[in-house]
C-alpha cells in the first residue's frame, strides 16, 4: 500500500531521531501553498542536513516522489523541502525556537509526534 507523502515524511524524520516533529492541516487556509507543513528540528547542522536527505531518499524510494524544491541545505540552519502538498521545515534548534514558524499558524489543527527514543 502507497503511504502518503505525509505519512513517509513523519516516518523518515522521526527514525532518524529529529526533534519537536509536528505536522500542521493548512487544508483549511485560504490561499495555502500546500496542504501540510512538517515541522521538525535538530541540535547540528549536520543532523538538519541528514534529516533532509533521509526524507528525500525515502519519498523517492517509497513514492518515486522528488521534492519539487529544497532551500537552505548547504548551511543546515533551515531547510525547506517543497513536495507541493506538504512543505518539511528541518530547523537548527535555535533557529526554530527564534522563528517559532508554528506559532504563526497557531490557529490551524495540528499533531504532534513523539519521540522515538
Amino acid at each position: 500500500m502507497l503511504m502518503s507523502n505525509l505519512e513517509v515524511i513523519i516516518s523518515a524524520v522521526r527514525d532518524k531521531k529529529a526533534k519537536g516533529v509536528i505536522s500542521l492541516d493548512m487544508r483549511g487556509v485560504d490561499g495555502a501553498i500546500c496542504d501540510w507543513f512538517v515541522i521538525c528540528n535538530a541540535d547540528s547542522t549536520t543532523h538538519v542536513e541528514s534529516l533532509s536527505v533521509e526524507v528525500e531518499d525515502k519519498l523517492l524510494e517509497l513514492n518515486a516522489q522528488k521534492p519539487i524544491r529544497v532551500e537552505g541545505r548547504q548551511n543546515g540552519y533551515w531547510v525547506v523541502m517543497d513536495y507541493g502538498d506538504v512543505m518539511v521545515h528541518i530547523f537548527l534548534t535555535e533557529a526554530r525556537e527564534y522563528y517559532r514558524l508554528e506559532e504563526l499558524w497557531g490557529d490551524v489543527p495540528s499533531t504532534k509526534y513523539e519521540s522515538y527514543d
